[in-house]
This record gives C-alpha cells, sequence and structure tokens, in this order.
C-alpha cells in the first residue's frame, strides 16, 4: 500500500510538471551569445523577431531593447522605445538593474522612461565585470500590447580607462501574454529535477501494468 501510495504521489507531482509546462506561455531565444557593438548606435534588438543588429535602429524594425555606449560615462547604456523601459532603481530615472535569477518583471516594477545607464560595484542590483547579469525590460508587442522580458549580458573584464567593457547578449526570454509577469532567468524549459520525475512517474506506471 505505501509503495502505491509513493507511486501516486509522483504521478501527480509529475503530471503538475507537465501541466505547467504545457500552459507555460514564455518565449525563450535559446543560445544567443551575439558581440554587442561598443558604439554610439550600439546594438538594436527585437525580441519578437529574434533580429540582432549592430548600427542604425533601422536596420531592425520594431526594435525593442538598444544597448549602445555613451559618449561619457561607463559602462553600458541602454536607449528604449516609447512603451519600453529597463527596470530600474526608481519609477523613470535612476541606473538599469542586475537582477538576481528568479526576481519578478511585471506592471509593478520600476522602469526607466528611454535613456538608462548601469552602474558597476559591489552594491545590490549593481554590475559585475567578467561575468553575466541579467536586465528585465518591458516592451510594446507588435500586437501593441506590453510584455515584459529579461536578457543576459556576459560583461568583459574592467577596462584600465574609458568605458570599452565588451557585452555579449548571452540569450533572453519573454512572457508571451500580455501583461503577464515573468522571473528573470526564467527560459520556460523544466528543470532536470521534474524531468527525472516524470521518468520516475512513468516507470511507476509500467510496473503497475
Amino acid at each position: 500500500m505505501k509503495n502505491l501510495k509513493l507511486e501516486m504521489h509522483f504521478a501527480a507531482a509529475a503530471a503538475l510538471c507537465v501541466a505547467g509546462a504545457a500552459n507555460a506561455a514564455v518565449v525563450y531565444s535559446g543560445a544567443v551569445n551575439f558581440a554587442c557593438a561598443i558604439d554610439i548606435d550600439g546594438t538594436y534588438i527585437n525580441v519578437e523577431t529574434g533580429q540582432l543588429s549592430s548600427g542604425p535602429g533601422s536596420g531592425v524594425p520594431g526594435w525593442d531593447v538598444n544597448p549602445y555606449r555613451a559618449s561619457s560615462g561607463s559602462g553600458m547604456n541602454f536607449f528604449s522605445p516609447t512603451g519600453g523601459g529597463m527596470v530600474s532603481a526608481a519609477a523613470g530615472v535612476g541606473s538599469a538593474i542586475n537582477l538576481a535569477g528568479g526576481a519578478s518583471i511585471g506592471s509593478t516594477s520600476n522602469f526607466s522612461s528611454s535613456t538608462t545607464t548601469v552602474v558597476f560595484g559591489s552594491g545590490a542590483g549593481q554590475w559585475q565585470y567578467g561575468t553575466t547579469n541579467i536586465v528585465g525590460f518591458r516592451f510594446v508587442g507588435a500586437d501593441g500590447q506590453t510584455r515584459y522580458g529579461w536578457m543576459r549580458f556576459l560583461m568583459g573584464a574592467q577596462p584600465a580607462t574609458g568605458n570599452l567593457v565588451t557585452r555579449t547578449v548571452v540569450d533572453y526570454a519573454y512572457e508571451s501574454v500580455a501583461g503577464a509577469s515573468i522571473l528573470a532567468g526564467n527560459t520556460g524549459i523544466p528543470a532536470p529535477g521534474a524531468l527525472a520525475l516524470l521518468g520516475v512517474a512513468g516507470l511507476a506506471s509500467r510496473r503497475r501494468r
């Protein structure tokens, strides 16, 4: 009886995992690894079409995110189209925050209005050299509705002078349901533990038969 109850528990848990995966609406880019241009134009990214291009924004119709190098300052800046914006320290102002994995990005987040920079340091929300950093963003989709997403950047080593730190778009994801929040780093792909649980449930089912 105990074994049967345990098998039923595994099967129920696995069913929940499968249902969650089926209902998930996270759109994940997969590995991108695109080296961004380090100039005033930077790189323009349309997250819905997956198009990335360095150069003027006219090369990427409907672009949503634009990391670029300012003529002064340090690190990296972002420019956002109307209705877009990066998760920032305060609404309309402040730097673009380096988010911890699992942080919620949605309508209650603070977003920059158009232009924002990143700040490197050891404090909470500050960016780090020589590792990956996650920024949250919002964008207006092709249907005119606001959606939320995250984007991961691999930043280069701290430069000796100036702000020529390299930056690479590693991957990104967004929630396809308009207005729905997304968690930073969520790819919508089931964790290995969930897949293992599904395998155990399948084995239990075969044993009962």
